[in-house]
């Protein structure tokens, strides 16, 4: 399998494409590429079946695609926090390197990664690492961009793209901070980070990749 196609099963995993259908819109904005090639993909893995796709309703990984899509998410994620534990890589900077170990990583070489790691559970960027065996925890799928005005998050993980991860890094947004909306339009929702004390802008679509858990309806800032 190629890495491009080894990237798409991996992204439409991060998405929760194991467990609901997702859209070429949410594929377009992640991996930041044409609609077209999406298109062009998406028919490549359906035919090697390692996706569904119903039209106008979405992808979704069938299970030879979620076998091979959480051994990628488990390499990809425990070399970024090899990287980051052991060779002191700065946050922002895991995600390139970690992209290009991945996809020569073999079963044997990861399973000694995760030894000499003492079996993490997170990767940096707050995305649970597979098992041996593929076996993962579900985690949150909401997104930042579809919370209400007045709604509380916090953030559960991101999805692991450098665009996204450098932007976040400007905005001082970490795993774990607790963001409240303050205003929301189709393009932008202006936020209130708890750890910070800071009011800031994120642009819709870089919300979308942002995934948030213990949502609460405020109404208020607090």
């Amino acid at each position: 399998m190629t890495p491009n196609k080894e990237d798409y099963l991996k992204i439409i995993l991060e998405l929760g494409g194991d467990t609901r259908k997702v859209s070429n819109k949410q594929i377009v904005a992640s991996l930041n590429v044409s609609a077209a090639s999406v298109s062009e993909m998406v028919t490549k893995l359906v035919k090697q079946e390692y996706v569904t796709h119903t039209l106008y309703q979405g992808i979704q990984l069938t299970e030879k695609g979620i076998i091979s899509a959480a051994k990628l998410v488990r390499n990809h994620r425990l070399w970024e926090v090899f990287l980051m534990k052991q060779l002191m890589y700065p946050y922002d900077a895991l995600h390139k390197e970690a992209e290009a170990l991945e996809h020569a990583t073999t079963d044997d070489l990861a399973n000694r990664l995760d030894y000499l790691l003492k079996h993490p559970e997170f990767c940096p960027h707050g995305g649970v690492i597979p098992d041996t065996n593929g076996h993962y925890t579900k985690q949150s799928t909401v997104t930042l961009a579809s919370l209400a005005v007045g709604d509380k998050a916090t953030v559960e993980r991101v999805i692991d793209e450098t665009a996204l991860l450098d932007y976040l890094s400007v905005l001082d947004v970490k795993i774990g901070d607790a963001l409240f909306v303050v205003a929301a339009t189709p393009k932008q929702l202006t936020l209130r980070n708890s750890r910070t004390k800071q009011v800031l802008t994120m642009q819709a679509d870089n919300a979308t990749n942002v995934f948030v858990n213990s949502i609460k309806h405020v109404g208020t800032i607090i």
